[in-house]
């Protein structure tokens, strides 16, 4: 990390943990104007509100230099602080060995992540820059998702996980596996170390979760209550396994599995709502939902707007930093357009993560 990027981040760190309100926050009402123009919820937060909705439309710097890591922490703080939070909770995050994240990288740079969108990475950083990132804006718990194509990768992954989050006290310990002979016991070595979060990609992975191979570690996470975040579905690409048909079988034989489904279920929104209503163990992450980028692959229907809100516990903060194709700031803003309220915003950006992880 160069010594200037090294400073902004410290001071911003400070200034975030100390609360101040002398931002710029680009359309975030300060506490001022909520005072005059708005009722006060029991929290000190604005009963009624739009959030960094100003800013939404400007032109993206997709590699913030120093000057731009400074003005993105300033509205990103503002936006939790204005909805009167103590910070995020990110369920959504990547942090992987280097050499695996640089194969990740490769792929989003060959195009053929997105049916032929361009995909920069936004926050293509070295390690610490991005933990002191994320610390910036005020996330004061991450995900360390990483997730096997083949077998023979879970256990070292998950082995380099562990040491992440011994190194990274902010970080939730997070784990995977796949359908291999002795998932189960690398699996029951995780959850004994304290691993607090799973990660399964049934895209990349390209397995069923109904393998018979998994049925003792879909078993053991349900009985541990430990939530495992669950790529399944059909967007941007569908895989043999993707769709809420598989995840669906796993669901009917374990129904008191914790899953957080990633990317609300994009593109089968409404089937993995459904899939809520059904399982109460069923929650949904916001990873990239309602952002400008898939609402061109696949825009959430408005329709389906009214269940969101009757969701509203289950549904949690996910954001895929650091492999996004634009700022962080936008994936909240794009959030607070959908103008389900402040109460809604405060359950999904922390109440409910923090509740389903026990922080």
């Amino acid at each position: 990390m160069c010594a200037g990027v090294a400073a902004q981040l410290a001071v911003l760190i400070t200034v975030a943990a100390a609360g101040s309100a002398s931002w710029d926050t680009m359309g975030v009402p300060d506490r001022q104007d909520a005072a005059r123009a708005q009722t006060m919820g029991e929290r000190g937060a604005p009963a009624l509100g739009k959030p960094a909705l100003r800013a939404a439309n400007e032109p993206i710097a997709l590699m913030p230099d120093e000057t731009g890591i400074l003005s993105e922490a300033r509205p990103v703080a503002a936006f939790w602080r204005d909805l009167g939070l103590p910070g995020l909770v990110d369920v959504h995050t990547h942090f992987m060995p280097p050499n695996v994240l640089a194969k990740v990288w490769a792929f989003f740079d060959s195009g053929r992540a997105a049916a032929g969108q361009e995909w920069p990475i936004a926050y293509r950083r070295p390690e610490a820059e991005r933990v002191a990132l994320l610390r910036a804006f005020g996330v004061r718990r991450f995900s360390a998702l990483l997730y096997p194509h083949k077998p023979g990768m879970a256990a070292w992954l998950n082995a380099w996980a562990a040491s992440f989050a011994a190194r990274t006290p902010d970080a939730l310990h997070s784990a995977t596996f796949f359908p291999e002979p002795g998932a189960g016991a690398y699996v029951a070595e995780a959850v004994g170390a304290g691993a607090r979060l799973f990660k399964a990609h049934l895209q990349v992975g390209g397995y069923d979760p109904r393998d018979p191979l998994l049925d003792p570690v879909w078993g053991m996470l349900a009985e541990a209550r430990v939530p495992v975040v669950v790529h399944c579905g059909s967007g941007p690409r569908p895989g043999p396994y993707t769709g809420p048909g598989p995840i669906s079988g796993v669901l009917a034989r374990h129904a008191r599995l914790t899953v957080i489904i990633a990317h609300l279920g994009a593109p089968e929104y409404g089937e993995f709502l459904d899939l809520a209503r059904r399982y109460p163990g069923v929650h949904l992450d916001t990873t990239m939902a309602f952002t400008d980028f898939l609402e061109r692959l696949a825009p959430f229907p408005a329709a389906l707007r009214p269940r969101l809100a009757a969701t509203a516990d289950r549904i949690l903060l996910g954001t895929d930093f650091p492999n996004i194709p634009y700022r962080y700031l936008h994936q909240l803003q794009a959030l607070a357009r959908l103008e389900l309220g402040p109460e809604w915003l405060r359950a999904v950006c922390h109440d409910n993560a923090a509740r389903l992880l026990g922080l």
